[in-house]
């Protein structure tokens, strides 16, 4: 069996993509309080730890490690590319440490027999000393094996176009990204259509009753007659009559096309944001209904379960869990990797 901590683990995605590989994911460690209920709701046994990874002691990370040996030990890491911690002394004014710089404190330490990271695409192409590179430079002074590839989550059974770099290493034996199961030449790519049409239909400022999450964001008038002037099924607004177009759109404008669009019902959805349930952030509209995508269809297009219920404040707390989240199919491709 193989013991994971799931670092930045948000809501859960990656826990529930690692745990659906066969993998016992020990704890989710984050700093964002609102996710500690739906995390642990979904993700039992499975605890959720309240810690900033820039103040967590090595310490702490033994005792949740406990008494599963390195050699059976992963650590996971979905870390956000921008600067952690707000600089609040002059020492420390000017310092670039990323969140990936303190995950890569705790590999070096610890020195787990896996390592997972996944983060946006260009995090390995930044110039110069990055903290990517470092990270990088420290697997190899350890002797780890390690693989990394920009990789598209559509690949991988999600019904979403959405890129993402991906770093896997193993001490004991080498280890390799993924590859592809659906697209050219392979199974076809899940559609927006195959993944939420089982929901029942419901209006924009309304949730449904028995389905969780099963919540749309309101329209105002004016959204409400640009939604239903656009045509179902990938129309945007450059179907509008020119009283609706927005004064920003005017005068021949012809980029940001997606934004207040529909979805195509038999193609992948776009990458979801944590906006992914307002109208105006994307292509987030519903392929046919007069609403934006609803926060369960959101995150069934992240390929949560629909028995995953997500709790939070306010439409946009939970948004933000559903839109940061690793989608779980492409977690458990990931995981599954290092089972060979």
């Amino acid at each position: 069996m193989l013991y994971t901590l799931d670092f930045f683990c948000g809501a859960g995605g990656l826990t529930r993509g690692l745990t659906d590989a066969g993998i016992q994911v020990l704890a989710g460690i984050d700093d964002d309080e609102g996710c500690r209920l739906t995390y642990e709701k979904n993700n039992p046994p499975s605890k959720f730890v309240k810690r900033d990874i820039a103040e967590i002691s090595a310490h702490e990370i033994e005792e949740l490690v406990g008494e599963y040996c390195t050699s059976n030990l992963m650590f996971a890491a979905c870390a956000p590319c921008q600067p952690f911690t707000k600089q609040r002394t002059a020492r420390n004014r000017g310092r670039t440490r990323t969140l990936l710089g303190y995950f890569a404190k705790f590999v070096g330490i610890f020195e787990p027999d896996c390592v997972l990271v996944e983060n946006v695409p260009g995090i390995s192409k930044v110039r110069g000393n990055s903290t990517y590179k470092r990270f990088v430079r420290l697997l190899k002074s350890k002797n780890y094996f390690w693989d990394a590839a920009d990789i598209d989550a559509k690949d991988f059974g999600v019904p979403q176009t959405r890129t993402r770099h991906i770093l896997v290493a193993r001490k004991s034996a080498p280890v390799k990204i993924p590859q592809p199961i659906r697209g050219p030449e392979l199974s076809p790519y899940l559609t927006v259509r195959q993944t939420i049409s089982h929901f029942p239909p419901i209006q924009a400022g309304y949730s449904h009753p028995t389905v969780p999450n099963h919540r749309a964001s309101g329209l105002s008038e004016l959204n409400l007659k640009r939604i239903k002037s656009t045509p179902s099924d990938g129309g945007d607004r450059r179907s509008w009559p020119d009283e609706l177009v927005l004064r920003c759109h005017k005068e021949n404008y012809s980029g940001h096309t997606d934004v207040y669009g529909r979805m195509w019902w038999d193609r992948p959805a776009p990458a979801l944001t944590c906006r992914c349930h307002s109208l105006s952030n994307g292509r987030y509209g519903h392929p046919e209904q007069n609403r934006a995508i609803s926060l369960r269809e959101a995150a069934a297009l992240q390929t949560f379960p629909d028995n995953y219920v997500f709790f939070g404040t306010s439409k946009e707390s939970i948004g933000k869990q559903i839109g940061n989240a690793v989608p779980v199919k492409l977690g458990k491709a990931i995981g599954t990797q290092f089972l060979f």
